[in-house]
């Protein structure tokens, strides 16, 4: 459970950029299976609260 915070994205909004982020290389580490959305929401907290 993690806490919604008015800088989140929804699922809408999320479903629409989720295809610009590229898939990981081959070569080098590889990838955990971090799911990209909460990591996304994490930025956009730091850009729009400081």
């Amino acid at each position: 459970m993690t806490k919604n915070y008015p800088s989140n994205l929804t699922w809408e909004q999320w479903e629409l950029i989720t295809q610009l982020f590229p898939e990981a290389k081959p070569g080098g580490r590889p990838r955990t299976t971090t799911c990209m959305y909460p990591v996304v929401n994490a930025i956009l907290y730091v850009l729009c609260q400081g």
